[in-house]
């Protein structure tokens, strides 16, 4: 018999489809949060057969249970660990784990990925269009490639994943994938799939007006509470205000931290790591801890919302050759434009910092003075009364 231990998301309940083609009913699933793997584990290795295989993926072991593996191996027993998280590369030290972070033709992988090349590999499961196409919208959700690549068909299925139980896509993915030419969704996934979108699009409207900024080692960090869509909200938020490294997404409830970036040189697995977590440089969680809580919410909590651009302006807008304003909270303006071939910034109609590009100088204003574009109607008043001055 198989044992399968997966994550409980998609990329890791794809992982216990791939094993229920290939093993069919020779194996049970469980599918486990990060931090139930461990507790998991010591207890399926205190009663378990020699003959039987234990599969760990998309999840890493503790110290103990590398262990207690050591020794269920030496006794005969068989392992195979295979995960794509750089922080379970030390693992790779073992003949049993298989830890890969990107394939040879340099795509990032997901679990579900390796795991189907294994598993072709050792002739439990053949290669098919379907399949392909399954594991490649899984592998692109979970690395974000999906965004890069504009592969909507990738987050609707991560959405389907949600919408559903995880009994039923798994069922209905056991059953589409090998009686598929290609994988695609039935006329009533694409109906719920429509409304959901829609939901998501209000859901995301909504928690933008609740975002707060702090600053947190040299970090410029958004703050905003969500029990759902975190990956969406936060590839929104991040896109929105670009000036923010990172998004941190609270879900007291479950006393749970998810953190997402838009960008390169952020890695927020090393922020995960500081609370007990861990996961990929764009998209980690971790426990809300104490120490998270102390900053994070309660610290976080007296804070002012940060004030939405608006976004029907069709003059006081992003990089226009008359200059863009701002105002912040305290009522100061911050005016931005062209200089020579620079930005030049202006405090309160004094100049103050030139800039190399607009994106530049509009994250400076943004990161140090939380400020906002104004509407229209008040930049035309300042552009006049800027006139007025330069005439006198």
């Amino acid at each position: 018999m198989h044992y399968l231990y997966s994550h409980n998301d998609l990329d890791g309940v794809s992982c216990g489809i791939l094993a229920r083609l290939a093993f069919g009913s020779n194996v049970e699933i469980q599918y486990v949060s990060i931090q139930r793997l461990d507790q998991k584990i010591e207890q399926h290795l205190e009663t378990a057969k020699t003959a039987d295989s234990l599969w760990i993926t998309d999840l890493s072991i503790n110290s103990d249970n590398e262990q207690r593996i050591h020794t269920f191996i030496k006794a005969g027993g068989s392992v195979q660990l295979i995960d794509h998280h750089k922080t379970a590369l030390h693992l790779n030290d073992h003949s049993w784990a298989h830890i890969e972070i990107a394939h040879e033709e340099s795509k990032l992988a997901s679990a579900t990925s390796l795991l189907y090349d294994f598993l072709i590999k050792s002739d439990y499961l053949q290669r098919s269009q379907a399949l392909d196409e399954f594991v490649e919208l899984v592998r692109q959700w979970d690395t974000w490639e999906w965004d890069r690549n504009e592969n909507f068909r990738s987050k609707r299925l991560n959405d389907l994943f949600f919408l559903l139980s995880i009994d039923d896509f798994e069922d209905r993915m056991v059953q589409r994938l090998p009686t598929s030419n290609n994988f695609k969704f039935d006329d009533f996934e694409d109906k719920i799939l429509d409304i959901e979108e829609d939901k998501i699009t209000r859901y995301i409207k909504r928690k933008r007006r609740e975002l707060v900024q702090v600053m947190l080692e040299e970090k410029c960090v958004g703050i905003v509470h969500a029990e759902a869509y975190h990956s969406e909200l936060g590839n929104k938020l991040g896109k929105e205000s670009p000036h923010l490294d990172y998004i941190a997404i609270l879900n007291v409830g479950q006393r749970k931290m998810s953190f997402r970036t838009i960008h390169d040189h952020i890695d927020v697995s090393m922020v995960a790591e500081q609370y007990e977590g861990g996961g990929h440089a764009k998209a980690a969680g971790a426990t809300l801890n104490d120490s998270a809580f102390e900053f994070f919410v309660k610290g976080a909590f007296p804070l002012k919302p940060l004030h939405v651009d608006p976004i029907h302006n069709k003059h006081n807008v992003k990089e226009s050759e008359n200059g863009t304003l701002y105002r912040s909270e305290d009522g100061a303006l911050y005016y931005l434009y062209p200089y020579h071939e620079n930005w030049m910034l202006e405090h309160n109609h004094a100049p103050y910092k030139t800039f190399e590009t607009f994106l530049e100088g509009e994250s400076y204003i943004k990161r140090r003075y939380q400020a906002w574009l104004v509407q229209d109607e008040s930049y035309i008043t300042f552009l006049a009364q800027t006139a007025l001055r330069s005439r006198r």
